[in-house]
């Protein structure tokens, strides 16, 4: 295990090569950096977690980097920290991550500043790793802001286009809004503990704080709202759906896999001091079940290949914030290890149809793509099918079953009615997609993908996305407290989603599949319309955000334009100006004047003298 620091070594000496070379290298050379770099680190990964099982998952292993901040009262090392769950997100960083670089090296190609692209992905792997391996929260916030920039250089990666660029700052600025409540919330954990260090802070809080204390309330309150900042969680979800202007391939890798994630991780990671909370714990249910309800209603309508997916995922990270309400904390990584799979494998799998039809992103332009591309259409059938969790054989139904299970063993109904009518939603959007670019007339000239660096990730991740992947278990047990073990109920919950699956399924069929006139009668009618619109820009959270927030700031703007102290010091500025151009006009070279110059400083001075 003492070769773990080479999971973080290799993509950064990626990123160095890539960034140094400054575009110079060919195609093949950065292909080969920056895909090689990741997939020496996912067999490092895989050779340091087979060691780590062998020794038994209980055990836990730190390796000090060195020594970062080194004062009298504060002391953080940049040290590696290794157990079950950070085991479990190290595989899926550097596992899907590979496979996603591996189709990225086809689907970027002939595109402007490959090499760059590269070096992004290696930097964002890199911060990513740090944040998930990190034995104590200041390395924890390094690696936080390492993929927050690199999420901001890939979502703006097509720079010309100024829209991409907007994109690219709403995502920067909102989640920098959950990363102020995050840096809060540390500052208030150290004042108390005394220490950043998660072990440690886990170990003293029962010690110096009182479960339900205010304080202890404020700083998981703060860290919540890191962690909906990062996540795309209500009411910081607005920048998700408009980063899916950066390529497809970072969807997959950002915002599916792993980014987006990283709320999760952090209150799972935490959860001791979440337990002591628990006011602030079931807010993170309730949070994640309304977040999958908006998200979900909005999914139903869109237009947008990528941005349907962008909204499931809203949704599914939803599920895991409900599971870490009810402290299904195995439900909740169990479902972003399997979403993982699925989700990369949906949005690689869009990524193909995308460029199969000519840059093209409209659902209601494509059709009948089945029969042109066999490949991609089983890979959605299998990757839509996890996402609406199609019993017994795919990875999504067992782990969403965990979450449902776990909240009606906990006596939440809200939220198992929730969780249940999520997962409806979820299977009418996701066939609703299928059926309506892979079935009907077909109106385009396609170009299928080709070559192993497009078929290989695509058939790892259909196979992972079956019940194969759900036999993937996280090594959880010593991580969290035990699970209740009774069973008592688990059929019922197990057929009851099942069955709202395959309706779910069953209904999609019914309005998408041939003609589709009823659910245009439906969407044009004196309430559908409304309703549809409401949905389709996301039940309107960005025009209340622009009237609450941006239109404010910019009035205060144009009126520090014109701020008073702005204008006194720009008249400093003017008379520093004219005293400059009076002494400019008394350089005349004429030696009469500078002896009468002399003469009378001397006589004003002399007569200071005498009066003073």
């Amino acid at each position: 295990m003492s070769l773990l620091f080479l999971t973080c070594l290799f993509p950064l000496l990626g990123f160095l090569i890539l960034a140094f070379s400054a575009g110079r290298l060919s195609e093949n050379r950065a292909a080969l950096i920056g895909v090689g770099s990741i997939g020496l680190s996912a067999l490092t990964s895989l050779y340091v977690g087979l060691q780590f099982l062998q020794q038994g998952a209980a055990n836990t292993f730190n390796q000090t980097l060195w020594q970062w901040i080194n004062t009298i009262d504060l002391k953080i090392g940049l040290v590696l920290h290794l157990d079950g769950l950070s085991l479990t997100m190290l595989g899926v960083v550097t596992g899907v991550g590979f496979l996603i670089h591996l189709f990225a090296s086809w689907y970027m190609r002939g595109e402007e500043g490959y090499s760059r692209f590269f070096a992004y992905t290696n930097l964002f792997i890199t911060s990513m790793l740090f944040l998930v391996l990190a034995d104590n929260l200041m390395f924890l916030y390094l690696g936080w802001e390492g993929v927050g920039l690199c999420s901001y250089l890939l979502i703006g990666f097509y720079y010309k286009d100024r829209n991409n660029i907007a994109a690219a700052m709403k995502a920067f600025i909102v989640t920098r809004v959950g990363d102020v409540f995050l840096a809060i919330g540390l500052f208030v954990l150290y004042r108390e503990l005394g220490t950043l260090n998660i072990a440690d802070i886990l170990t003293l809080a029962p010690q110096k704080l009182t479960a339900g204390d205010p304080t202890i309330e404020f700083a998981t309150l703060m860290l919540l709202g890191g962690a909906v900042g990062k996540s795309a969680q209500l009411p910081l979800q607005t920048w998700l759906a408009d980063a899916m202007a950066g390529p497809t391939p970072v969807s997959a890798l950002i915002h599916a896999a792993t980014m987006v994630t990283a709320g999760v991780y952090l209150i799972a990671r935490m959860h001791g001091l979440f337990l002591m909370a628990p006011d602030v714990l079931h807010l993170v249910g309730i949070v994640g079940a309304v977040t999958l309800l908006l998200a979900g209603f909005a999914a139903m309508v869109q237009t947008d290949i990528k941005r349907i997916l962008a909204y499931s995922t809203m949704s599914q990270i939803g599920y895991m914030f409900l599971a870490l309400g009810v402290g299904a904390w195995g439900g909740a990584i169990f479902h972003l290890m399997t979403h993982a799979f699925f989700k990369a494998l949906l949005f690689l799998s869009a990524g193909s149809v995308i460029l199969a039809c000519h840059h093209e992103q409209n659902i209601f332009k494509m059709g009948g793509l089945r029969k042109s591309i066999p490949l991609v259409y089983a890979a959605f059938l299998i990757g839509g099918s996890a996402l609406a969790a199609l019993p017994f054989i795919t990875a999504g139904f067992f782990s969403k079953d965990e979450i449902l299970f776990a909240a009606y063993q906990g006596g939440y109904a809200g939220l198992l009615l929730s969780g249940l009518a999520g997962a409806f939603l979820t299977s009418l959007y996701t066939f609703r997609l299928i059926f309506i670019v892979f079935h009907g007339d077909s109106k385009l000239n396609v170009h299928p993908g080709h070559g192993i660096s497009h078929h290989l990730p695509l058939l790892v991740l259909m196979l992972l996305s079956t019940f194969v992947g759900a036999l993937i278990t996280p090594p959880l047990a010593s991580v969290f407290p035990p699970a209740n073990e009774s069973h008592d109920g688990k059929l019922l919950i197990e057929l009851l989603s099942a069955t709202i699956a395959i309706a779910g399924i069953a209904l999609a069929a019914f309005l998408f599949l041939g003609k589709r006139n009823l659910i245009g009668q439906l969407a044009n009618s004196a309430f559908g319309k409304p309703l549809c619109k409401l949905w389709f820009h996301a039940w309107g959270f960005d025009w209340l955000y622009h009237h609450l927030f941006v239109m404010p700031y910019q009035w205060i703007a144009q009126l520090l334009k014109r701020d008073p102290l702005d204008r006194m010091i720009a008249l400093s500025v003017l008379v520093i100006g004219a005293l400059n151009r009076l002494s400019v006009q008394m350089v005349t070279g004429n030696l009469r004047w500078y002896a009468a110059s002399m003469s009378l400083g001397a006589l004003v001075i002399l007569t200071l003298l005498l009066v003073y």
